[in-house]
């Protein structure tokens, strides 16, 4: 795993010869080494598709591209970073919270509502997240953001998890998504999301979700 936790609003990377790591414009604290930064044009491993997705989503979140041979301190706005490792599974994290991944990770876009149906298509309305979510597939590590610390939460086939859709950081696993209200429609009238609508998680997997509801 190419990050180490230094506290918990900032992480190490160690950046080797023929490998790379992207990340967020900006999250950039200090390095040491002959390290070089670029920015890509190509939103990652996902290439074109990827970045159109996330333009379409208004998620247009630029990054780049770690390369050489040293280590990077990352953070980014004094927010909590919390660091996922994959074994060749998917991660489903919304675009704005990657602070930075392994380079090696498959990079694309899933359209909510290919999941969620219509509701799937209301979350990304009411939260004020875009309707697309990044995917990050293979063997590696993610670096998230969140505010006020992350906590994991399991998915199981007997518990499925609701989540504010406005807590949901990011999930993996073989999990389902679907929003629903908690209250009528006349009742959330004049209301943002919180309790009005949840997120149901459900299948085998887990989901992190932040303490604190505050958009990044």
């Amino acid at each position: 795993m190419p990050f180490r936790e230094i506290n918990s609003k900032m992480i190490e990377a160690t950046v080797h010869p023929g490998a790379k790591i992207f990340s967020q414009r900006g999250a950039m604290l200090a390095y040491q080494g002959e390290v070089s930064f670029t920015p890509n044009l190509q939103g990652g491993q996902g290439g074109l598709a990827s970045m159109i997705g996330r333009r379409v989503a208004g998620e247009a979140t630029p990054l780049m591209t770690v390369e050489g041979s040293g280590t990077v301190l990352f953070g980014h706005g004094g927010h909590h970073i919390q660091v996922i490792g994959l074994s060749g599974d998917t991660l489903y994290v919304e675009a704005d919270r990657l602070l930075a991944f392994d380079g090696t990770l498959q990079q694309g876009t899933m359209f909510l509502g290919s999941q969620g149906g219509v509701m799937g298509m209301v979350r990304g309305q009411v939260s004020g997240q875009g309707l697309f979510t990044t995917t990050l597939k293979g063997h590696g590590a993610v670096a998230v953001m969140a505010h006020g610390g992350v906590i994991e939460v399991p998915i199981t086939p007997q518990r499925p998890v609701h989540v504010d859709p406005q807590a949901y950081v990011a999930h993996h696993g073989d999990v389902r998504n679907k929003l629903s209200t908690a209250l009528g429609w006349r009742d959330m009238v004049g209301r943002g999301s919180g309790e009005a609508f949840q997120l149901e998680l459900s299948g085998t997997g887990a989901v992190y979700v932040q303490a604190s509801e505050e958009k990044l």
